[in-house]
């Protein structure tokens, strides 16, 4: 997701890989790794190679980026089930309002945290490491179900977390550092694996460009767009761009935040088509609708959430209320479930909410409105979430003790 503040702080991010189990970096690559294992401070990393000098600049960690610091909300997790469904085929529905479980992003608590329809924490994942892991801002499951992908904004790099033992596998960046040389990220957002389960594509916002990444040598395998050129010219420059989804045929769904333009574009760099959002300030995460729609959320305040259709720019759908409890503040991902209604994180009134496609009224609500915490039933900056296809939890709440 995007944070509302990045205009006016620019920043670039580090980036190195690390392998990483539990609480400490456990596998090292590179002087600069190996010195921040061992407690060294970034400037004496950078010495230790010079090949590494001016690729990376560190920056002021602040106590909003470290917000609740490591927390958990006290629950009792049962053993999570085995992956079993897929986006094809999900484990079976829980109907209305909310189908499946939900993975959230809770962002200035640094944990992510499934919730069921019925409200209840079945997973957790607190921060094992607050200079490794905080400020988690997107989370989005793996083809299979089995791993989550996490970007961090503000800590300049992305995750790969097990499901089912949650615990840290793969760290692709330099916590708190910032850069845009080969290896380094400006901000990354919306980091997911595409269906090969081999790369992983990012939109890396302040340096305008795209990254697909190889998962298993860590390297740049193509970019889209160039640092400090930010204009909207696609595939050669993006302007701010804050996420790059895919369609199930592998093209790209991307989303640039100045001029709210949204763009489909083949993985060789072929546009089919750029749009404008219609009624957009902010635009922030688009998704493609099943009926070929685009879904997208105007992170502002009062915020709103916009459908319409990507060949005639008509609005076919809006949500947009000015005041009062039905006020969305900073929503940045809105995604149209299977029953037409739609979930939306409601970032900065710490709730994630699912709205009635027809009467456009709350049919359900996950965390205490405008109040921050980390017990059940409460967060702070929910900031993205998934749907939970692949595990069913209906039926392992179902068995008795």
């Amino acid at each position: 997701m995007v944070s509302y503040w990045f205009r006016t702080a620019p920043r670039r991010a580090a980036l190195l890989t690390v392998a990483c189990l539990g609480v400490a970096l456990c596998g090292s690559v590179g002087a600069m790794q190996t010195a921040l294992a061992a407690g060294q401070k970034p400037d004496t990393a950078e010495k230790a190679n010079p090949a590494e000098k001016g690729k990376g600049k560190p920056v002021t960690v602040t106590e909003e980026m470290t917000g609740a610091g490591i927390v958990s909300s006290g629950v009792t997790l049962p053993k999570p089930p085995p992956a079993t469904g897929t986006k094809e085929t999900p484990v079976p529905s829980w109907g209305k309002p909310l189908p499946w479980p939900i993975v959230i992003a809770d962002r200035r608590n640094n944990r992510l945290l499934e919730v069921t329809p019925d409200k209840r924490i079945v997973w957790e994942f607190p921060s094992p490491n607050l200079t490794i892991y905080r400020g988690n801002d997107d989370v989005n499951f793996t083809q299979d179900g089995k791993k989550l992908i996490i970007n961090e904004e503000d800590n300049f790099d992305i995750h790969e977390i097990d499901y089912e033992t949650r615990s840290l596998q793969w760290t692709y960046g330099m916590p708190n550092y910032r850069g845009s040389a080969e290896g380094y990220l400006n901000y990354p957002d919306d980091a997911r694996m595409l269906p090969d389960g081999k790369r992983l594509v990012v939109a890396d916002i302040r340096n305008c460009r795209l990254l697909v990444i190889d998962r298993q040598t860590s390297k740049t395998l193509q970019q889209f767009g160039k640092p400090g050129v930010c204009k909207h010219n696609p595939p050669h420059s993006f302007v701010y761009p804050n996420d790059i989804n895919y369609y199930d045929n592998g093209d790209y769904l991307i989303t640039e935040i100045t001029g709210a333009w949204i763009t489909r574009m083949a993985p060789d760099g072929r546009v089919i088509w750029t749009v404008p959002a219609p009624h957009m300030h902010y635009p922030s995460d688009a998704r493609a609708t099943p009926d070929g729609n685009i879904i997208v959320a105007d992170f502002i305040k009062p915020g709103g959430i916009v459908i319409f259709n990507p060949q005639t720019g008509k609005i076919v759908w809006e949500y947009r209320v000015t005041e009062g409890e039905k006020a969305l503040d900073h929503p940045s991902l809105a995604v149209e479930l299977p029953t037409g209604d739609i979930l939306v994180n409601d970032d900065h009134r710490e709730r994630v909410l699912v709205i009635d496609r027809q009467t456009k009224e709350f049919i359900w609500q996950y965390g205490t409105t405008d109040v921050r915490g980390h017990g059940p039933n409460q967060l702070w900056y929910p900031d993205s979430v998934d749907l939970d296809y692949y595990h069913d939890w209906k039926a392992v709440l179902a068995r008795k003790p």
